[in-house]
């Protein structure tokens, strides 16, 4: 009886195991090419059959200029923003330089006022100490009574 009992438990399990497994896949069928490379494909197409059936000499002649002109356009727009650029960096490098010298002048400027300052303090210093030692001179010099 156990021995049934198992058997059937296995046999419960194989199936629902092949059932969780996918079917395999059918024989290679031979399949469409995807709708997007389909209108790749027939874009080509278009592209190179249709200015040649559609366009004369002398439209493509003008297209031909009209690119030109504007390629030349482009390029001189790109010369020009790349002088202004340049322009541009040459102007804050000067005016970043006279900003610095500006403030190293105005450092230097109030160093030299400072040194003045300090220079009277001691000269006012000084002549405060000569002045006390020439009143006590005359004090000592002074005869007593």
């Amino acid at each position: 009886m156990n021995k049934l009992i198992v058997a059937l438990i296995a046999g419960v399990f194989a199936a629902v195991a092949s059932a969780q497994t996918p079917p395999p896949p059918p024989a290679a069928a031979p399949t469409a090419p995807a709708k997007s490379e389909m209108k790749k494909d027939e874009m080509k197409k278009d592209a190179t059959t249709a200015p040649a059936t559609t366009m004369s000499k002398a439209e493509a002649d003008k297209m031909a200029a009209e690119k030109k002109a504007a390629d030349k356009k482009a390029k001189a727009d790109k010369k020009a923003a790349e002088k202004q650029a340049k322009a541009d960096k040459k102007a804050a490098d000067k005016k970043a330089k006279a900003d610095k010298m500006a403030a190293d002048s105005k450092s230097s400027t109030d160093k030299a006022a400072a040194d003045k300052m300090a220079a009277e303090k001691k000269a006012s210093a000084d002549k405060a100490a000569a002045d006390k030692m020439a009143a006590d001179k005359a004090a000592a010099a002074a005869p007593k009574k």
